[in-house]
């Protein structure tokens, strides 16, 4: 099946999904100086961590060089702390700090808001629906 136009293409459907989406968030992120890239690197790390840079950039969809920049970033912020790894200095693995945490916590309320408000848009079995659907095309 080939789309016969750009909104029936489905990278140009998820971009314009995406798109959408974060149009509700940026504003918060924006007020709390912190960038979509950021945002997605503090929220893996402090779910996840510690972990591996470059599995914290697999997980956030940050590009390495991209990734090093942001890292800075939080640790310069004080929101994570990088450490290398035991086994394989030139390895580095992140942690959340209780700054960061605390960051989040913050934000957390702010962000309960905008996922209420989606899901009293489209539905909280809809967007359940939509992940899971999502979550198929990720699977490899």
């Amino acid at each position: 099946m080939f789309p016969q136009s750009t909104r029936r293409s489905l990278p140009m459907a998820l971009l314009r999904a995406r798109e959408s989406v974060m149009s509700h968030f940026r504003p918060m992120l924006a007020a709390h100086n912190v960038t979509e890239q950021q945002w997605r690197v503090l929220r893996v790390v402090n779910e996840g961590g510690p972990l591996d840079a470059t599995e914290v950039a697999k997980r956030t969809s940050v590009l390495a060089p991209s990734l090093t920049r942001i890292i800075k970033t939080l640790e310069d912020r004080g929101f994570i702390m990088r450490r290398r790894a035991d086994e394989d200095g030139r390895r580095a693995v992140l942690s959340i700090t209780e700054e960061g945490k605390s960051f989040i916590a913050d934000i957390s309320p702010e962000q309960r808001r905008i996922y209420k408000a989606l899901e009293e848009k489209y539905g909280v079995e809809r967007i359940e629906q939509l992940l899971d659907l999502l979550e198929e095309f990720v699977d490899e």
